[in-house]
């Protein structure tokens, strides 16, 4: 009798998924190294750079989740009869998680350089940094699950439809910046981040990891039309609308019940209260998966 189900095509798959991984994790230390100006080595062993480890070790993350779940979508047969749709799909979720990234960056904390400050050691940065490049890889892998593109027409919906949730995170954390300008006499959560108050990007990190499992659920829940861009792009908006709501309603609930009578925002913008800002942290992404698990179809 044989106690080893796996086939000879699945050690194939899994030599292959891996090899990408190995080569996409080369790479990556390779642009870290060169952005420290020194070997990766040093910076994490020698200099003790917490933030750069954080930030690394999210990267790394981001390969392995995305392979595996290719892998999960993606059978062996498939892939064989059309290789290069395979690559060119592990490129595209690449380039769409990058380009969140990048927006994430360059756009919606276009006041706070992240990458300056994870070189100085800045933990808080690392975790604002780490959570939004989760969240980019969550929308990226929702999107892919919507909308299965298999022509042009699916794929510019694919990219329409990314920029429009990249617009709802920087509404998000606009009303985030206001809120904690309301609660801290008008100062700035961006140059807020520069202080290193490291709960103040757990929380941040949450909320975005939360948020883009919200969005996960709504992708899920939502039909897709296939070469239909307007009605795409409005149930996108619908479901996904409802499913944020969702997440800070639930959320404040749960909240309420776990910390009664403590003002977080308080204990996390001042106290620098790093428990609490977990506990945020852990409501957050919880009520962004149970949201996935109570509306996917």
């Amino acid at each position: 009798m044989s106690y080893l189900s796996l086939s000879n095509t699945s050690l194939i798959a899994i030599a292959i998924s891996f090899a990408v991984i190995c080569i996409t994790i080369f790479s990556l230390r390779i642009v870290a190294q060169v952005k420290a100006k020194q070997a990766l080595k040093d910076e994490l062993a020698q200099h003790d750079n917490f933030a750069m480890g954080i930030s690394f070790a999210s990267e790394i993350t981001v390969v392995i989740a995305t392979m595996a779940f290719l892998f999960d979508e993606i059978s062996m047969s498939a892939a064989q009869h059309n290789p290069l749709k395979v690559i060119v799909l592990i490129v595209l979720l690449f380039t769409f998680i990058k380009a969140g990234h990048l927006i994430h960056r360059k756009w919606i904390l276009h006041r706070f350089n992240e990458e300056e400050a994870i070189l100085k050691q800045n933990v808080c940065a690392a975790m604002v940094d780490s959570g939004m490049l989760l969240a980019n890889c969550i929308i990226a892998l929702g999107l892919y699950t919507w909308t299965h593109a298999q022509g042009f027409s699916n794929l510019l919906i694919a990219f329409v439809s990314f920029f429009t949730l990249q617009g709802m995170f920087a509404l998000d954390s606009k009303i985030r910046e206001y809120r904690f300008a309301k609660a801290n006499q008008g100062a700035s959560l961006q140059s807020n981040f520069n202080l290193e108050n490291t709960s103040i990007g757990i929380r941040y990190a949450g909320k975005s990891i939360g948020l883009a499992l919200a969005v996960y659920a709504g992708l899920s829940s939502a039909a897709f039309q296939n070469g239909k861009m307007v009605e795409n792009i409005f149930t996108l908006v619908m479901h996904c609308g409802v499913m944020w709501v969702l997440l800070y309603c639930l959320s404040f609930v749960i909240k309420a019940i776990s910390l009664p009578n403590i003002d977080t925002a308080l204990e996390v913008d001042h106290q620098d209260n790093i428990g609490i800002a977990c506990i945020e942290f852990a409501v957050f992404c919880a009520i962004g998966y149970l949201l996935i698990s109570m509306f996917s179809l």
